[in-house]
This record gives C-alpha cells, sequence and structure tokens, in this order.
C-alpha cells in the first residue's frame, strides 16, 4: 500500500440520475424504491429489439453556459457539468479565492461522446466529408468532460479521465484520492459521466444479449440478483464528489460529508465481457479496497453492489463476497442501486459512491427493487424491495467492467 500523507474526505456531491435531476431528488427516489427506467425517448427505438432505457429527464442546469456553448457540447459532457455545478456549490468552496493551481477534476467515462460519433458518421455517409461538424472531435473525445468542467470553474491542477469500462467513475475517485494523499493536490472533482443512449450504442449491446429486453415491464426490467434476471438496463447520467485533503477542508470550514478511507484495484485477465466465474478478481480488488482502509470485513456494514442484473456477473461479485467475508457475509446488507437507476456503465461507480455517502449521512439503505424471486446462488441480504434504517458506520461500492477491470471504494462516516 502507498504511503499516505494526508487523508481524504468527501465535502460536496452533484449529480443528474434517472430518478432525479440533483442529489436530494435522486436520493429521495432511490430510498422510495422508485424505478427511473422507462421507454427510450432520445431516439426511435420502434423497431429495436431493446426499447427501454434509464433516461435523465428534464432540462439541465448548466449555469451560465450560452445556449450556443451548449450546441458544442456532447451529452455526456454537459451531465458532467451539471453534476459538477451542484458539487462545486455543495462544498461551498470559494473559487474566487482558493488557489486553482491545487484543484483539479477527474471524470471518468465508458465510452464518452458516442452520440456525437454516430451523428458525425450519419452526416458523413448522407452528405459527404465536408459536411462533418467540425467540432466533431472535440466535443467526443473521453477526457472532454473533465477538460470542460475544469474551463468552466479555471481549475489549473490535475486533469485526467480514467476510462475502465464500468469501473471508470470508481477508478476517477480512488486515483483522485491517491494524488491528494500524496500532496500534489488539495481538491479533485471526481466522478464519471455517459450517456451511451444512443441507437448504436443500444443495438451494440442488444446484439451481444447483455441487455434486458422486457419490452413489456420497462420498470420491473432491472432485478439484480433475481431468479428471472435476463441482462442489465442501459442508463445516463453523472456524479461528482468532491474530495479534499482533511486538514484543507477542516482550514475552511467546510461540511465533511464523509471519508474516503479504502481504494483497492485489480484484473481478472479472464475474458473481455464475463468476470471471472469465481469472482476471484472482485473478491482481491474489495480485499486491497479493506487493507488500504485498515478495516476487517467484520467492519464494513453495507455494500453497494455492482450488481447489473446479468446472470453471470451477479452470481461472481455474490461468490466473491461469500470468499471475502466468510461467515460475516450473513451480517452484510446488500444493496443494488442499478434496479431503480439501470446501468450507467463510466458513471455507475460515481453515482453507487454518492449513495453510499447518503448512506452514512442518513443511516438510510436504499433498496434492491424487482427481488421477487431471489436466486439461491445469490444468497445474500439484499436489502430487498424497502429501505432499512440501520446503523452505517463504513460502506464499501464496488464496480466492474468489460475487460476484466475492477474497482472498490470504503467510505466512513
Amino acid at each position: 500500500m502507498p504511503a499516505r500523507d494526508r487523508r481524504v474526505v468527501v465535502s460536496g456531491l452533484g449529480c443528474v440520475s434517472p430518478l432525479g435531476g440533483d442529489v436530494e431528488s435522486t436520493w429521495q427516489a432511490a430510498v422510495a424504491g422508485r424505478s427511473g427506467i422507462g421507454p427510450i425517448r432520445h431516439f426511435d427505438a420502434s423497431e429495436y429489439a431493446v426499447r427501454f432505457a434509464g433516461e435523465v429527464e428534464g432540462a439541465l442546469d448548466l449555469g451560465d453556459v450560452t445556449a450556443k456553448e451548449a450546441r458544442r457540447l456532447d451529452r455526456t459532457v454537459a451531465l458532467a457539468v451539471a453534476a459538477a455545478r451542484e458539487a462545486v456549490i455543495d462544498c461551498g468552496l470559494d473559487l474566487s479565492a482558493a488557489d486553482r493551481d491545487r484543484i483539479g477534476v477527474a471524470i471518468g467515462s465508458g465510452i464518452g461522446g458516442i452520440g456525437t460519433l454516430q451523428a458525425g458518421v450519419e452526416t458523413l455517409v448522407k452528405r459527404g466529408p465536408g459536411r462533418v461538424n467540425p467540432f466533431m472531435i472535440p466535443m467526443s473525445i473521453g477526457n472532454m468532460s473533465s477538460g470542460y468542467v475544469a474551463i468552466r470553474h479555471g481549475l489549473r491542477g490535475p486533469n485526467l479521465c480514467h476510462v475502465s469500462a464500468c469501473a471508470s467513475g470508481a477508478h476517477s475517485i480512488g486515483e483522485a484520492a491517491r494524488i491528494i494523499e500524496r500532496g500534489d493536490a488539495d481538491v479533485i472533482l471526481a466522478g464519471g459521466a455517459e450517456a451511451a443512449i444512443t441507437g448504436f450504442a443500444v443495438a451494440g449491446f442488444a446484439v451481444m444479449r447483455a441487455l434486458s429486453v422486457r419490452n413489456d415491464a420497462p420498470s420491473a426490467a432491472s432485478r439484480p440478483f433475481d431468479r428471472d434476471r435476463d441482462g442489465f438496463v442501459i442508463g445516463e447520467g453523472s456524479a461528482v464528489l468532491v474530495l479534499e485533503a482533511e486538514e484543507h477542508a477542516r482550514a475552511r470550514g467546510a461540511k465533511v460529508r464523509a471519508r474516503l478511507l479504502g481504494y483497492g484495484r485489480s484484473a481478472d485477465a479472464a475474458q473481455l465481457t464475463l468476470p471471472a466465474e469465481d469472482g476471484d478478481g472482485a473478491r482481491r480488488c474489495m480485499e486491497l479496497a479493506l487493507a488500504d482502509a485498515g478495516l476487517r470485513p467484520a467492519d464494513i456494514d453495507h455494500l453497494n453492489a455492482h450488481a447489473t442484473s446479468t446472470p453471470a456477473g451477479d452470481t461472481a461479485e455474490v461468490r466473491a463476497v461469500h470468499t471475502l467475508f466468510g461467515a460475516q457475509a450473513d451480517n452484510l446488507a446488500v444493496s443494488a442501486t442499478k434496479s431503480m437507476t439501470g446501468h450507467l456503465l463510466g458513471a455507475a461507480g460515481a453515482l453507487e459512491a454518492l449513495f453510499c455517502v447518503r448512506a452514512l449521512e442518513t443511516q438510510i439503505l436504499p433498496p434492491t427493487i424487482n427481488l421477487d424471486h431471489p436466486d439461491p446462488e445469490c444468497d445474500l441480504d439484499h436489502v430487498a424491495n424497502k429501505a432499512r434504517q440501520a446503523r452505517c458506520e463504513a460502506a464499501m461500492s464496488t464496480s466492474f467492467g468489460f475487460g476484466g477491470t475492477n474497482a472498490a471504494l470504503v467510505l466512513g462516516r
């Protein structure tokens, strides 16, 4: 484990999700067990095998971004801008007086501007190369969420974009914490953003047979750990956590919402799209996060599981939990919030870390909805169908992605 020169805290939160346009509305919907999944409205999906998703509804609050600028932003970037704006306001940091050379941004994305790329290809085919949008490249490259957020707020510290499939958001948070611990920055806006509800992406995931096909019951389609699960539901959104060196936060009288205690990462080195069947890669990253936090399995009260609602993925994750936690697995409360939000891909880990922060603050654990017939192979306490008031001093969030990449975060009250 690396030497820890400084401790890291969470001093601000921001998000836009299929459950709401800000942190409070998203959290209240999650606690109520409401599904944010419905028919696709972003494009005409009538001829598609899958016709539903977890879309962000309504206009995004982009602050003083002009209409002209907004037209030059891929939706992924716009989602990140909205989430980062809320997080900056929430953390109460006076940027006009801050040393912005010491404030960075790390917002990951699994896919980046796929909507812009799809539109560019369609223009190329239909109208020729001279009619391609001149902003197509800067709109679509993966790091533009981090770059544009930094530009909007004048943040000149480390500026990064971690692209590690569905672990991108969690990796961004963990690696940002490492930067702060080393003393290379005082504050980093860290998280993820994704806007992949496009015809191109939905078709691609559908032909892989990765998506649920419950077109007749979208709100019941994402059902992690349920015997009848048949694939994940694609979602979109962004979540940003303001990470800050504890002494920096204390010196300015900041509100400390949680502590980032530990971070682990690993690789399955097994298959491109399926996890190691025994969950060994997942187990190792969770074990590393616990060691980094200086905690034992028994110290974790709550797990926000990766739990995408795929037959292989959920089972492998449960096996990893049993292997690591042993007899303590029976006492671990496990929530699968993707049952309500769908799978936000590169933004999923960031949103689920945010949910962990809110669980620590409120002592309420969000539910796993649609768990009507628990899979016997997924035998954990899944906080089924109804939120729970419970003691929560330490929580873990896990994220696993295509390519066998894994990340785990441990947060403390």
